[in-house]
């Protein structure tokens, strides 16, 4: 999942980066308003992260915007104008979601996975292909029964290639749902980290390198 947080308080913005990060969230900031409005038009983002008093342009404006373009990102407003008023103006805004601060990250991190799940095609919460099965919820991993460790990036990309279900995803759209706008183009981390899950998932190999377009889950489905 890539979700934009847009929060001035960088201290703050920085501890829910971190923890989604640790969650396998794709990342992004924002500390104003205006900037936040050119990152959801220049990216595709599952879920934008919104406080509502930001700097430049005004978090309800953002989300007005956000919402007339008609797009299928999700808005969870995360303010400090919690009181019930304020949660109502904010979902007639448009906002999918308001969580009030200060706030339970468990339940934030709850909330985004709700959300993402209505940005995009619906999938089960546990996936099972080759003998894998994949938890989101629990963050587990397991192949014929056996857990399977794996670090973030190594469970974001398999969780894309097992929700693709057997389609070809390009290094590029790894790079830009599991890293974060930062990642450089160039960088072998999608090999690497392709080179790694190979050798944790073990024998027979699943997972198919089509040379010059991406890779995909191969094999009969279990």
């Amino acid at each position: 999942m890539r979700v934009l947080v847009a929060e001035d308080e960088k201290a703050l913005a920085g501890y829910i980066a971190e923890g989604l990060r640790d969650e396998s969230m794709s990342v992004d900031l924002a500390y104003d308003g205006t900037t936040a409005l050119e990152k959801l038009s220049a990216d595709c983002y599952d879920v934008v992260v919104l406080d509502r008093d930001l700097p430049g342009t005004h978090g309800d404006e953002v989300c007005r915007q956000l919402v007339e373009y008609g797009g299928l990102t999700r808005v969870l407003m995360l303010t400090a104008l919690a009181d019930v008023p304020d949660r109502i103006a904010g979902l007639r805004l448009g906002a999918d979601d308001y969580l009030g601060k200060p706030f339970d990250f468990d339940e934030l991190v709850a909330r985004l996975h709700a959300l993402g799940r209505r940005s995009r095609p619906a999938v089960p919460p546990v996936l099972r292909r080759h003998g894998i099965a994949l938890d989101s919820a629990r963050r587990s991993v397991s192949r014929d029964d056996r857990p399977v460790a794996l670090s973030n990036k190594e469970f974001g990309v398999l969780a894309v290639l097992m929700a693709a279900d057997g389609t070809i995803v390009s290094a590029e759209e790894l790079l830009r749902v599991v890293w974060d706008e930062h990642a450089d183009p160039f960088t072998n981390a999608v090999r690497v980290t392709m080179c790694r899950l190979r050798a944790k998932l073990g024998s027979p190999g699943v997972i198919e390198t089509l040379p010059g377009v991406g890779y995909r889950l191969g094999g009969p489905r279990c």
